[in-house]
């Protein structure tokens, strides 16, 4: 998922707070994430076993070893230390370009390879991206209250720094604009973390037994094939992506996403087929993609 939004408007606030909702791991999903970071070195001598899903938030400064792995030795990165977590990059566009093509591979295959003249390794990298950006260098364009500063180039020039294959393989693209002083001093809560968790964890436990003997725990991991098994959908809900391709110019592989996220719509929902409601929101979180580059 990425964040698109002025300054303020809370995304990391936002980022921060995913981790109470994800499913809880299980104990396989334990045993790995405490694999990793055993190779790197980075688990307390009291730690036997970490229960709980790492979230990892490396500074737009971290080098490429730093966020990919390496060293003459290869040892896990950031990106391996959010296995089965979430992975959290902050003003996205400030990282370096090479750090962040480096994400595409893991994110489209679940590793990531470092290859040295004596040794390669591969790591696992399971992770949940999800990150922040401004619309433009001062971080207003587009925003209702706040006068952009930037020239038409300026705004070009930086939203060109995430490419589109990258931009390709995020499933969630979201706008979140400033919140007004009502907002913030209204008393009213939503729902609590505790009560959407449990609502994942229902739709976690649906995908388990839909995909079990599958080698896969989630939507998220479906080949191809299995996306044409699972996520068949009716004449009204292909118009409805037949549009989108050819309006927004998606590629093949946002189409699979869309379906995926249909399809995780509805097991939150406790639905058994993907409908057109599903499909048609799936559709309206990949239309930052092409508007922005």
């Amino acid at each position: 998922m990425i964040m698109i939004g002025p300054p303020g408007s809370g995304k990391s606030m936002l980022a921060k707070r995913m981790p109470t909702i994800l499913p809880d791991l299980s104990f396989d999903e334990a045993m790995e994430v405490t694999k990793v970071f055993s190779v790197a070195g980075s688990l307390n001598k009291t730690e036997t076993l970490i229960a709980v899903r790492p979230f990892r938030s490396p500074h737009h400064t971290i080098s490429d070893a730093g966020l990919v792995g390496g060293g003459q030795t290869p040892r896990p990165g950031e990106i391996s230390l959010s296995h089965l977590g979430v992975l959290f990059l902050d003003e996205l566009p400030e990282f370096k370009r090479n750090a962040l093509e480096a994400l595409r591979q893991p994110l489209e295959e679940g590793t990531i390879t470092i290859t040295r003249s004596l040794v390669t390794a591969s790591f696992p990298a399971k992770f949940m991206l999800i990150a922040a950006m401004n619309p433009c260098p001062c971080g207003y364009f587009g925003d209702r209250v706040r006068t952009c500063r930037c020239s038409p180039q300026q705004i070009r020039q930086y939203q060109a720094k995430i490419s589109g294959p990258l931009l390709d393989r995020i499933d969630l693209h979201i706008e979140v604009p400033s919140v007004k002083y009502r907002a913030l001093s209204n008393k009213e809560t939503g729902e609590s973390s505790s009560t959407i968790k449990e609502r994942v964890n229902k739709a976690r436990a649906r995908q388990n037994k839909r995909y079990e003997g599958n080698g896969i725990l989630c939507n998220a991991r479906m080949t191809d094939k299995q996306i044409r098994t699972y996520c068949s959908i009716d004449e009204e809900s292909q118009g409805l992506l037949e549009m989108a391709i050819e309006k927004l110019g998606l590629s093949a592989r946002a189409m699979n996403r869309i379906l995926k996220v249909s399809r995780t719509i509805a097991d939150l929902e406790n639905k058994e087929t993907v409908e057109s409601a599903h499909v048609a929101e799936a559709i309206q979180y990949r239309s930052l993609d092409r508007n922005l580059i």
